[in-house]
């Protein structure tokens, strides 16, 4: 049992941390600009919008087979997961800029210092604030309830994921400055290298694939998205500094 919680609680704790990072930078580039009671208020309501989503949700998924609820979810983990070790290899390789939440913070806080005041309540603020939240928070519900569901496990899942929003906002709203010394890279670098093989495992599982050692085959997965991560990084590299050369 206690298996099972840490494979649903961990990447939903890390993936999670990852996106409210993201959130809280937009919301905190508001609230420095154009007021803190508007930035708290629409973040508050995307939250509201998404602890909605999650009560509806994780019910329904309880009539699916779980065959079927473990293949769509192995797809889909698989897809984030890839997608965010594309995204890492290519700022590794030096391909594109790694993510900079310092930079971003001071991008966003200079776009809303610029514009015209608002006269009464700031909607445009709100929107802003409340559309960060939900969209990086779809991104948490989906793997809260996906992880949770397919391990069995959503509780863990859920407390993983209140877990990272509650450290990230307590530190970001404590010194009111966006996250920077998180290492957003690492960890996205690393979740997708989790979601990956929680993908691939449950992908296999739903199709009956044999696995060596079962749960235990976790750890290769891991071990095996890690290698052909690190190749990757080296092979972007050479192709830069080949480039080069023949400039």
């Amino acid at each position: 049992m206690t298996n099972v919680a840490l494979s649903a609680g961990i990447p939903s704790f890390f993936a999670s941390l990852v996106e409210f990072v993201e959130a809280l930078t937009i919301v905190l580039a508001v609230g420095a600009t154009r007021g803190w009671r508007t930035a708290a208020s629409g973040a508050a309501a995307g939250v509201g919008l998404l602890a909605v989503a999650v009560i509806a949700l994780g019910p329904a998924l309880r009539a699916v087979p779980i065959d079927t609820l473990q293949l769509v979810v192995g797809v889909l983990l698989l897809f984030f997961g890839l997608r965010w070790l594309r995204k890492a290899i290519l700022r590794y390789g030096g391909a594109i800029a790694l993510h900079d939440e310092a930079a971003i913070f001071e991008r966003q806080s200079a776009a809303f210092a610029s514009g015209a005041a608002a006269n009464g309540y700031d909607w445009g603020a709100f929107a802003t604030t409340f559309n960060a939240v939900v969209l990086e928070g779809l991104e948490v519900v989906f793997i809260v309830i996906a992880v949770g569901a397919a391990a069995g496990a959503l509780v863990p899942a859920g407390i993983g994921a209140a877990l990272a929003g509650a450290i990230v906002c307590t530190a970001g709203f404590a010194l009111r400055a966006p996250l920077a010394r998180v290492p957003e890279n690492a960890l996205k670098f690393a979740v997708g290298i989790m979601l990956s093989a929680f993908g691939t495992f449950w992908t296999a599982e739903a199709l009956g694939m044999p696995l060596p050692g079962e749960d235990a085959s976790l750890l290769l997965l891991i071990a095996g998205f890690l290698v052909a991560s690190l190749c990757g990084i080296a092979a972007v590299k050479g192709g830069r500094r080949s480039s080069d050369a023949r400039r």
